[in-house]
């Protein structure tokens, strides 16, 4: 884990690898929780005997959201900020789902300082994280993040 107390300390992570994740499991209770807070129940994410039917690895797919929505969880022990008071999501530069994930596969993150810029009393930094699929040829998700942190 990379220790940041600056600008300085996150100007010298660009264009470094930040960390490889743990990998987790995409179960079907998670990508149903997921379909119901966010009201996309399309059959392909909830339905697993249509899909055991009809989709060529006969599994449920996870939704795209829900592969992105996973970032912060993955990559929460890449880094570590002294004097931190928040961080907050900026946002997205550019997101691409290259690949799908299934119900069962097992994805883990894997993040790049791309950038670090001092903002105000805030540190913003631009980061390429890529979510891989155990066994996977291409990233699931591949994506540009901002985040501010705010320090003390």
């Amino acid at each position: 884990m990379y220790k940041i107390e600056s600008i300085e300390d996150a100007k010298a992570l660009e264009d470094c690898e930040l960390g490889v994740s743990e990998w987790i499991t995409i179960n079907q209770e998670r990508i149903n929780q997921f379909a119901n807070a966010t009201g996309d129940d399309q059959w392909i994410h909830v339905d697993s005997s249509r899909a055991k039917n009809e989709l060529p690895d006969g599994k449920t797919i996870a939704h795209g959201y829900l592969t992105l929505s996973l970032i912060p969880t993955l990559t929460r022990n890449f880094i570590e900020v002294a004097g931190l008071s928040q961080v907050i999501n900026f946002g997205c530069n550019k997101v691409r789902f290259y690949s799908t994930v299934n119900e069962g596969d097992k994805v883990r993150a894997r993040g790049t300082l791309l950038q670090a810029r001092k903002r105000g009393s805030m540190i913003q930094l631009l980061s390429k994280i890529s979510v891989e699929v155990e066994g996977g040829k291409k990233p699931a998700c591949v994506v540009e993040m901002l985040v501010l942190l705010v320090m003390k």
